[in-house]
C-alpha cells in the first residue's frame, strides 16, 4: 500500500499526495526535513509536514515573491531575503541588475538538503559573486544590521516555531529602519480562503510603520486553498504604480514563467469576497 502524504490547510481540509519514493528523511536542529517524489508534482521538499516547494510548480511562488516588488522599485540595487533555504527567490531576484543579494536563512540543512536533490530550483544562484548566504537567525540579523536595502523579501514558513517572529510589529519595524528611501518588503502571507486572520495580521503590523500596504495574489497548486497572497509594505508611493509597459520592458529576458504585465496588474485586482474578508476598501 502507497503513502501517503498529508498537508494540513485549515482545521477541516488537507492536500493529499501519494508518495512515489521518499529521497531524504532527517531532522535538522529547527525540523524534519523531507524530500519525497510524487507522480504529477516531482520532487517535493516537505519541512514538518508542510509542503515547501516542487518542481512542478516553484517558479509560481518565487517570480511573484521576488519579482513584483522587485518591479515595484524603480531601480533596485540592494536586496535581502530572509529565509529561503531553497535558493529559489535567490535565483530570481539575481535575475535583476543587482549589486548585491544577501539571504539569510536560519537552517543550513534545507540548503544543503535542496541543493543536493532539487538543484535546479536556486540553479548558479549561490555561485553569484553578488550573492552572500548568512546562516543565521532572521529577525536577530534584522534587529541587529546595519546594512541598507532597498528591496527586503521575507520567504518564511507559516507562523509557528521559529518564524513567529517573522510576523510580528517589531519586525517590520527593525526592516522598516533597513530599508532606504522608497524601499519595500515583501512577505508570504498564507491563503486568504483559511488563513484571513494572518493576513489581517501581517497587513495591521506592517502598516504600523509603513505607509503604503498592498496584497496581491497568485496562484500555487501544491499549497493548501490553492490561492495564495503577498503582502508589500512600501515607505513611499504606491507600489502597484508600474505600467505595464514598463513591467514589459524590466522583465525582458528574464525567461519568467508566470509572471507578465498583466499578471502583474490582476495580482492586486482581489476579489470581492477576498477584499470583504480582509476588510479591505473596494
Amino acid at each position: 500500500m502507497s503513502e501517503w502524504l498529508t498537508d494540513a490547510g485549515g482545521p477541516g481540509f488537507a492536500h493529499t499526495y501519494r508518495v512515489e519514493e521518499e529521497l531524504y528523511r532527517g531532522r535538522s536542529d529547527f525540523q524534519e526535513i523531507r524530500v519525497i517524489r510524487n507522480a504529477d508534482f516531482g520532487r517535493m521538499l516537505v519541512l514538518d509536514d508542510a509542503v515547501q516547494t516542487t518542481q512542478r510548480d516553484e517558479f509560481i511562488y518565487h517570480e511573484m515573491l521576488a519579482h513584483v516588488p522587485l518591479l515595484a522599485h524603480p531601480a533596485p540595487q540592494r536586496a535581502l531575503i530572509i529565509g529561503g533555504g531553497d535558493g529559489g527567490l535567490l535565483e530570481e531576484a539575481l535575475k535583476h541588475p543587482l549589486e548585491a543579494a544577501v539571504m539569510v536563512e536560519i537552517d543550513r540543512q534545507v540548503v544543503d538538503v535542496t541543493l543536493r536533490f532539487l538543484p535546479e530550483i536556486a540553479g548558479s544562484a549561490f555561485d553569484d559573486p553578488r550573492a552572500r548566504l548568512i546562516i543565521a537567525d532572521g529577525i536577530r540579523f534584522m534587529r541587529e544590521a546595519s546594512d541598507p536595502f532597498d528591496v527586503i523579501l521575507v520567504d518564511s514558513t507559516d507562523p509557528k516555531g521559529p518564524a513567529v517572529g517573522l510576523f510580528s510589529e517589531a519586525f517590520y519595524a527593525d526592516a522598516r529602519r533597513r530599508l532606504r528611501p522608497g524601499g519595500l518588503i515583501a512577505v508570504q502571507s498564507g491563503s486568504p480562503l483559511y488563513q484571513q486572520d494572518l493576513i489581517r495580521l501581517v497587513r495591521t503590523n506592517m502598516g504600523k510603520v509603513l505607509p503604503h500596504i498592498s496584497t496581491y495574489l497568485a496562484t500555487v497548486p501544491t499549497y493548501p486553498g490553492v490561492i495564495w497572497s503577498f503582502t508589500m509594505g512600501a515607505t513611499g508611493g504606491d507600489p502597484t504604480r508600474p505600467s505595464e509597459e514598463d513591467v514589459a520592458r524590466r522583465t525582458a529576458g528574464l525567461d519568467l514563467q508566470y509572471l507578465t504585465p498583466a499578471v502583474f496588474r490582476g495580482a492586486f485586482a482581489l476579489p470581492p469576497f477576498i477584499a470583504r474578508d480582509l476588510g479591505i476598501a473596494g
